[in-house]
């Protein structure tokens, strides 16, 4: 999922970074957040070099900023996975690893039962907009439309 740019150099030598996402389904989270595994993968580091680049603190959980260490975003436990912002993996390899070649890559994800479900929701809404923009006269007051007799009583 996250590729490596240049695969056989090794790390030390590597020039370029590729961190490439999957966007996210729900639209609340419109940045998708990656963690220490992708971060490990499109930096080409140990898993614990990444943890040692990390700002983080057992004190406090949720340090202040560090431009020269790479900063996840806020947690709310301990417990909680470390979760890091592309663009701030990217400062990260460009400011600190000066890594020279930086990409940051929002993938679409594949649609799923849901996204289609969805799309078709938002057809038939459509639908009905249509229809109700298609009328001649809409009903301002529905007790003045409730009394017409033109229409057999139920």
């Amino acid at each position: 999922m996250f590729p490596r740019s240049i695969e056989s150099v090794p790390s030390h030598v590597q020039s370029s970074v590729e961190i490439a996402l999957d966007q996210a389904i729900s639209s609340s989270n419109a940045e998708a957040l990656v963690g220490i595994d992708e971060v490990q993968k499109s930096l080409n580091r140990s898993r614990a070099s990444v943890y040692r680049y990390t700002n983080t603190d057992p004190r406090n959980l949720n340090p202040p900023f560090n431009p020269r260490k790479l900063n996840p975003e806020y947690r709310s436990d301990q417990k909680d996975p470390l979760l890091f912002h592309p663009n701030e993996v990217a400062r990260f390899a460009k400011d600190v690893l000066r890594i020279k070649e930086v990409t940051v890559e929002v993938l679409n994800s594949p649609s799923t039962a849901t996204q289609q479900m969805l799309g078709a929701i938002l057809d038939e809404l459509r639908g009905i907009r249509s229809h109700l923009e298609g009328l001649e006269e809409l009903p301002s007051d529905l007790a003045s439309r409730r009394d017409r007799q033109d229409r057999p009583a139920a």
